[in-house]
């Protein structure tokens, strides 16, 4: 059995949950699962929240029919206020500390503003209600586990695996499908034959190993699956795993 499900993440900021969910009235609020295409905000201001992939692309393709965007990220200090490059409308904004019923929202180090819609690029959760371990599988603070290689669990390889937990892999598509290809070669080796797993012990230890990296890295538990400093090594041993060719190198 192979797959996932997803369930969406929006940030719990004092006021948020009573923004109403009214796509043209002020104090709407949403998440990028539903988004569609721009349209629906023509000359409104809109207050994205996230930093990843989703917010970049959203903002941006938002911002060609918005009044304004603003773009608050966790990873901006308090007060930040940027104007963002090749834009007249849309800013880089600290995070959101409080909303209001009013369409206000306050942002952390000061500044607030009128805002219409209020949308969320938090990411996801995972969630699997229709997988029943035994508590063998776990997901806990979005860590799905114990997993090798975030893949096979021990206790049940080869005949259970998960294809697609990782996340902030490279989003140059080509490197993306080579990540998820490599993956379902392996799977499918194993599940033939032609690749031998690990013992269940041995797996065991290297995702202890891998946490306790993780732990004395202070990362935190939720970012278990996050590959972004690993993508490549992590495509190198599964193509090593399943005998095939390595990423080249960059020229």
């Amino acid at each position: 059995m192979m797959g996932s499900l997803f369930v969406m993440v929006t940030i719990r900021r004092l006021g948020l949950q009573k923004f109403q969910v009214l796509i043209h009235g002020r104090g709407s609020k949403m998440h990028s699962h539903n988004y569609r295409v721009p349209e629906p905000f023509r000359d409104l201001v809109v207050v994205l929240i996230g930093g990843s992939a989703s917010a970049v692309d959203i903002s941006r393709d938002i911002a060609k029919v918005a009044k304004a965007v603003h773009v608050a990220s966790r990873s901006a200090p308090p007060g930040t206020e940027l104007k963002q490059p090749g834009y007249d409308n849309m800013w880089l904004r600290s995070m959101i500390e409080s909303a209001h019923e009013d369409g206000i929202v306050v942002f952390e180090g000061g500044g607030s503003m009128l805002a219409d819609v209020i949308l969320h690029c938090t990411g996801y959760k995972y969630h699997f209600p229709f997988l029943e371990t035994n508590g063998i599988v776990t997901v806990d603070d979005n860590r799905v586990g114990p997993l090798y290689k975030h893949i096979f669990p021990p206790l049940l390889a080869p005949w259970l695996s998960f294809i697609g937990l990782p996340w902030k892999v490279c989003f140059c598509f080509c490197f993306l499908v080579f990540t998820w290809r490599i993956c379902c070669k392996w799977i499918a080796g194993a599940l033939s034959g032609r690749i031998a797993l690990p013992t269940q012990q041995e797996m065991m230890d290297d995702v202890k190993a891998f946490y306790s990296e993780l732990e004395s890295s202070c990362c935190p538990q939720r970012y278990t699956h996050n590959l972004s400093n690993y993508q490549f090594d992590y495509d190198d041993w599964l193509s090593a795993a399943c005998g095939c060719e390595f990423v080249e190198d960059w020229r």
